[in-house]
């Protein structure tokens, strides 16, 4: 130390203490001499020694040697003073010596909670105290968890005694699955727990993203908002009331595959990582990304047949079973699987690239939209027709064609809407050529605002997509927006 310091009008002993003031942790080697002493009858070491047993500096102390007699009669008065506040080791080698030092230094970072050696969610939430927990959602959980699965507490169980039950105190302090489930902000201890999800109207990625939101909240919050954002964007159709007061819903992708895609995401994913859980709706499928991969005891083909379930955050899996957002038995992969199946769908698939990846492919347009119309594709129709002879089945069908066209009963396109998709059917066409069509000529804004709706739907596209204000754009219709208008007795 005092040869790599330039010379200066300073005592030794100044610029040995301050280099101990700067330490966070003090390992202090005693051997056999004691050092040389100052005018006080001191040596450095003990100097040094006292100086952060004054501060309160962690102070890690190991021994050379068990023979004390051999040592300096100071050195053992040392050796002695540091016995009485705190434990020491022995080492008689410098194998030892790096031994013991690794242990020492893994305990203090275990007992400061700098590292963990269990899972992430059973690990104290830092700097969360139990206030942060937001005890108004927990009567809910119990009487949801008491319902579905039997759950023994009741209702007015303290918040004490249901983290208790639930292991999800650490301490007295919550874990990191405690606040997940129940925290009052959980994103404030757990940046990047959030759910970012964004709408694509083509196949990549690009940008600006025409639909995006970033969700946050509970664990149970997040799977809802991510869920609900893919709903409202995929098409659904609504059927009759003959057979029950509420008309029935069809969903493009049903509804129990997205949640099962997102809540795997959000029970499995490694929150250790500054990646979010990602949910992308493209024209061609639906992706949800987490950071993190399988189990080291699962394959990717394992996910295609039967096996165990290996969480990787089983406190939080626990409160996402007991309120039936999962299953316990490994079955949710297969589940998504025979879903998609028996909805017509292609097989989902699951990869691992930059985490882990469910992709769920959404069937064409037209063909979805000939499903439910129980008509052919208007792939298969060689001339598109806008009306068909009187179909009492067609009749019982409405589709709806986006995330704003409306509820069951409301009309889907307004007549100026649709008049604009009619007005493409033989070809690409400009906007002057639309007003002109449709009687716009004077309200320019309204046109503009209804051919942005429509393109923000996909049932029309710009015919040089790159240069939106090309004098040369002109607007054409999209396999959806044919398909719309080969519905047969659609209600306009």
């Amino acid at each position: 130390m005092f040869e790599d310091t330039p010379a200066s009008d300073r005592t030794p002993k100044d610029l040995y203490l301050e280099e101990v003031g700067r330490c966070e942790i003090y390992l202090g080697l005693f051997g056999h001499d004691y050092g040389s002493e100052d005018g006080e009858g001191l040596s450095p070491t003990e100097r040094e020694f006292d100086k952060v047993t004054e501060m309160g500096v962690p102070r890690l102390i190991f021994v050379k040697g068990m023979d004390d007699d051999i040592r300096h009669p100071k050195m053992r008065s040392l050796v002695g003073k540091a016995q009485e506040g705190l434990v020491r080791k022995r080492f008689n080698s410098v194998e030892e010596l790096i031994t013991g030092v690794y242990a020492a230094l893994i305990e203090y970072l275990d007992r400061k909670e700098y590292i963990r050696f269990g899972p992430f969610d059973a690990t104290p939430c830092r700097d969360a105290e139990f206030d942060d927990l937001d005890f108004d959602i927990m009567p809910q959980f119990i009487r949801t968890a008491a319902r579905t699965r039997r759950f023994p507490l009741p209702e007015d169980a303290s918040p004490q005694e249901l983290l208790t039950h639930l292991n999800l105190l650490y301490k007295g302090r919550p874990t990191n699955a405690a606040m997940l489930l129940f925290g009052k902000t959980p994103q404030r201890f757990l940046i990047s727990s959030e759910i970012k999800c964004a709408h694509f109207h083509g196949t990549h990625i690009t940008k600006p993203v025409p639909y995006y939101q970033v969700y946050k909240g509970t664990a149970f919050q997040l799977v809802d908002q991510a869920v609900d954002f893919v709903l409202s964007k995929i098409a659904l159709s609504v059927g009759t009331r003959a057979e029950s007061v509420q008309a029935p819903v069809t969903y493009e992708i049903p509804k129990e595959i997205i949640i099962e895609a997102v809540v795997n995401a959000v029970a499995h994913r490694d929150y250790t990582s500054n990646g979010s859980v990602q949910v992308m709706l493209f024209s061609d499928r639906l992706e949800v990304r987490n950071p993190g991969g399988l189990s080291p005891m699962l394959t990717l083909e394992q996910l295609h047949v039967p096996h165990n379930s290996v969480p990787r955050n089983p406190l939080l899996a626990q409160g996402l079973y007991l309120t039936e957002y999962i299953e316990r038995m490994g079955t949710g992969t297969l589940d998504m699987i025979s879903r998609c199946s028996a909805a017509g769908l292609s097989a989902p698939e699951f990869a691992i690239a930059d985490g882990f990846v469910t992709t769920i492919h959404r069937m064409p347009w037209d063909v979805w939209v000939a499903r439910q119309t129980g008509r052919p594709s208007p792939r298969s129709i060689p001339h598109l027709r806008r009306h068909a002879p009187e179909d009492a089945h067609s009749q019982e069908i409405e589709v709806k064609l986006g995330s704003s066209w409306g509820q069951a009963g409301v009309k889907l396109l307004s007549e100026e809407e649709l008049a604009l998709l009619r007005v493409c059917e033989q070809g690409a066409v400009s906007r002057a050529e639309m007003l002109k069509a449709v009687g716009f000529s004077r309200r320019a804004g309204n046109l503009s605002r209804r051919i942005e709706r429509l393109m923000n739907e996909e049932f029309l596209e710009r015919t040089i997509p790159k240069k939106p204000t090309s004098p040369l754009q002109k607007y054409r219709l999209t396999d959806k927006g044919r398909a719309v208008l080969a519905i047969p007795n659609y209600r306009e």
